[in-house]
């Protein structure tokens, strides 16, 4: 999910430059890392975040749906988060290790 995200990146600017800073982060990020496959655990975790956050009030569709995604990967697979954003996490303390970067 995170590898998706990165990928329309360059497309979601006109900025020339911050189009090639986009590819480079893509790229760099392909290089080092295998991504986690969205398989059956992935998805019933998806099940346990979506409830957590619908708990709290907050939108679980929409653009929100790729962060709950990728927090669900993070459950499934039992490794903490790391995001620029905590924010967009708010409410999974108790199901996933949110770190701020």
């Amino acid at each position: 999910m995170t590898l998706a995200e990165l990928a329309a990146g360059p497309h979601a600017t006109a900025d020339a430059a911050e189009r090639a800073r986009r590819q480079d982060r893509l790229q760099r990020t392909e290089a080092t890392f295998e991504p986690l496959p969205l398989d059956g655990a992935a998805a019933r975790a998806y099940g346990r975040i979506y409830a957590a956050v619908a708990a709290t009030g907050r939108k679980t569709r929409g653009p929100r749906a790729f962060d709950l995604l990728i927090a669900a990967s993070a459950l499934a697979g039992e490794l903490p988060l790391y995001t620029r954003n905590p924010g967009d996490f708010a409410g999974l303390g108790g199901l996933v290790e949110i770190v701020a970067v």
